[in-house]
C-alpha cells in the first residue's frame, strides 16, 4: 500500500494536467507504474515507461520462498515459516498487480540486459490463484486493459563523462576506490574483506597500496552502516590502509577518480552501473560483482580484449585486484584506452536518445 496509494495519487495529478495539453502520452521514468491505472483507464492517456529497477523480481520471490537472507528479506523473517508465508503471499499480490500495471503501457524500455530479463519475465507472469479473484466483485474493479507487450527494449542510460573523460590514463596512484552510497545492498563489507585477503595473499601491496570508500549516507541508518564498516576495517587489521570520504563534493570525487588505479563495484545483481562507466571514463580499471549490469552491458570484451575484471568472492576479487595492480605499462594503458572509449561510445547522450527514439513512442501521442 505504502507504493500504489502515492502511485495513485500521482496518476490523478497528472491526470488533472490533461485539459491543458495536446498530444499527450506518459512516460514514467520514476517507477510509478500503479499510476498507469489513473491516467490511462480514467484518461484514456496513452502510457509507457523506462524502467531502471523493477518495483519487485521474480528473484525476490523466489528469495522469500526458499527463506534466503537478503537486504530484501531479513533474518527475522526468514527465520520463520509463519512470516515467510504471509511475506510470500503479500509479495504475490504485489507481483500480480505491479504484472498488471505494466502490461498497461504501449512501450517498455529498460537500463540494461538484467532489467530486460526481469521486466520480460514480469509481463508473462501470471498467478492462476489471484487470477480467479480477479473476477470477482470488489477485485473486478482492478482488472486493466493488455497493451500486449512481451518484452522490453534496452536504452541504456547516458552517462555524463564530459570532465572525466579528460583525466590522464598514465601516473595513476595505487589507490584502489568505491564509489556508492552507503547502502546495504551495494556490499561495502565485500570490499573491505576482497581488500583484506588481497594484502594477506600478496604482503608485497601492503606499504603501497591503499583502499577508499566514497559514498552518501542519507541518514542514520548509512551512518550506522559507515561505522559498522570502520569497525569492520579495525577488525581485518586493515585501518590504516583504508580511507573512509562520506557525503563528499562531486569536485572530490573527480579528484579521486583522477587519481586512482582501481574502481570497485561488489552489489550483486547491479541492475545497471553508472558508478562503472565513470570509472572506465575516468581511466579508473573496473573490478565488478559478477553479475547485472557490470557483467552483461558495461565491463564486456571489445574485439576479444578485456575492459575490466569481475569477481564473486572476496577471494576472486583479491585475484582480480592482484592481476590489475601487476599489469605491464603497455597493458594498464591499453585496457585502461580500451574501456574509455567503450564508456564514451555506449554510454553517450547521443546514445541514448537514438534508442528513445527508435522506441516509437512519438506514434501513441495520437492514439487516445
Amino acid at each position: 500500500m505504502s507504493k500504489l496509494i502515492p502511485d495513485l495519487f500521482i496518476g490523478k495529478a497528472q491526470l488533472d494536467q490533461v485539459p491543458q495539453l495536446t498530444d499527450v502520452a506518459q512516460k514514467d521514468t520514476m517507477g510509478y507504474a500503479f499510476s498507469f491505472h489513473v491516467v490511462n483507464l480514467l484518461g484514456g492517456i496513452p502510457v509507457g515507461a523506462y524502467v531502471h529497477y523493477p518495483t519487485i523480481s521474480t528473484d525476490m520471490l523466489e528469495r522469500v520462498r526458499s527463506r534466503k537472507i537478503w537486504h530484501t528479506n531479513t533474518e527475522t523473517v526468514s527465520s520463520s515459516a509463519i512470516l515467510s508465508k504471509v511475506k510470500l503471499f503479500y509479495y504475490r499480490i504485489f507481483m500480480y498487480y505491479y504484472a498488471r500495471s505494466l502490461r498497461i503501457a504501449r512501450f517498455l524500455m529498460v537500463n540494461s540486459s538484467w532489467t530486460k530479463n526481469h521486466v520480460d519475465a514480469i509481463l508473462q507472469h501470471s498467478d492462476p490463484l489471484l487470477d480467479a479473484f480477479s473476477v470477482i466483485p470488489p477485485f473486478l474493479f482492478l482488472r486493466s486493459p493488455n497493451a500486449g507487450l512481451t518484452h522490453a527494449e534496452i536504452v541504456y542510460p547516458p552517462c555524463d563523462t564530459r570532465e572525466t573523460a579528460k583525466f590522464d590514463l598514465q601516473g595513476r596512484e595505487s589507490i584502489i576506490m568505491s564509489v556508492a552510497q552507503f547502502r546495504p545492498e551495494k556490499d561495502h563489507a565485500a570490499q573491505l574483506c576482497a581488500f583484506y585477503h588481497l594484502l594477506t595473499m600478496y604482503p608485497g601491496h601492503t606499504a603501497s597500496v591503499k583502499m577508499v570508500l566514497l559514498g552518501g549516507s542519507r541518514n542514520t541508518g548509512d551512518a550506522e552502516r559507515v561505522e559498522g564498516l570502520r569497525k569492520l576495517a579495525r577488525d581485518l587489521k586493515i585501518e590504516d590502509r583504508v580511507q573512509f570520504i562520506v557525503n563528499a563534493p562531486y569536485s572530490e570525487m573527480l579528484d579521486l577518480l583522477s587519481r586512482a588505479s582501481i574502481g570497485m563495484n561488489t552489489m550483486v545483481d547491479e541492475h545497471f552501473g553508472i558508478n562503472v562507466v565513470e570509472y572506465m571514463s575516468a581511466g579508473v580499471i573496473p573490478v565488478v560483482h559478477a553479475s547485472g549490469g557490470p557483467l552483461n552491458d558495461i565491463v564486456i570484451p571489445i574485439n576479444g580484449e578485456p575492459t575490466g575484471y569481475h569477481a564473486d568472492s572476496p577471494e576472486t576479487f583479491a585475484e582480480a585486484l592482484h592481476s590489475a595492480l601487476t599489469l605491464s605499462s603497455d597493458e594498464d594503458l591499453a585496457i585502461r584506452k580500451r574501456a574509455r572509449r567503450w564508456a564514451l561510445h555506449r554510454f553517450s547522450e547521443e546514445e541514448f536518445e537514438k534508442g528513445w527514439q527508435a522506441s516509437g513512442w512519438r506514434r501513441y501521442l495520437f492514439a487516445r
